[in-house]
């Protein structure tokens, strides 16, 4: 019984030194809970994670494309990336940033990105962007994981769907600008975020705060 106990004992001990899911237990631990950064319908919501700050190192993260593969940040490597996260593309205010992302995306320099998370599901988000015309934009599903929604601060606890926010990472993987949109039925402020990507751009610009 004794060696039964010790070889169990040693099994939990190999699992919790495991890289992987100590990476996963740690992150579980540091997990923070926010409340009334975002409303939805004038009621507060309770965002889990951490709120992103510009000048810090942008986290990887996990999502999925509309193949099912994975992708991560470090995908984008070398480019400008405009993240935007949003409940769903099947509702209105989604409807309308998706496609003004998707208008402006063609005046944006080459090397720039603009990027569409939600939890909604591959197969969904590809029949979206084919019956809208998105071709200018990619979008990646976080409903597997909710990685990029935990590590950015913008999943609702309750609804397991990602309140609106925009994110600009430069090519070194910094955060440029931020806006956690504070309601969650409204636009983000657009202009605010296309100048910032040009400003991104320049090697010499500051980050811009929201």
């Amino acid at each position: 019984m004794n060696k039964r106990i010790l070889q169990v004992f040693f099994g939990i001990f190999s699992l919790l030194s495991n890289p992987v899911y100590g990476a996963v237990n740690k992150m579980d631990i540091a997990m923070q809970e926010r409340q009334g950064v975002v409303t939805m319908h004038g009621n507060p919501v309770t965002l889990i994670g951490p709120e992103i700050k510009v000048g810090e190192k942008a986290p990887d993260f996990t999502v999925q494309a509309t193949d099912l593969s994975e992708a991560k940040l470090n995908d984008f490597k070398g480019k400008l990336k405009l993240i935007c996260s949003v409940p769903s593309l099947d509702t209105p205010v989604c409807d309308m940033e998706i496609h003004r992302f998707n208008q402006e995306a063609s005046q944006i320099a080459s090397d720039a990105q603009i990027i569409f998370i939600s939890m909604d599901l591959p197969f969904a988000q590809k029949r979206f962007c084919a019956a809208a015309g998105i071709n200018n934009v990619k979008t990646f599903s976080d409903h597997r994981y909710a990685d990029f929604g935990r590590k950015y601060g913008v999943l609702i606890k309750d609804l397991r769907l990602l309140s609106r926010a925009i994110f600009i990472i430069d090519k070194d993987d910094v955060v440029r600008y931020v806006e956690y949109v504070k309601e969650l039925g409204t636009e983000p402020d657009y202009q605010a975020a296309l100048d910032a990507l040009k400003s991104a751009a320049s090697p010499a610009s500051s980050p811009a705060i929201r």
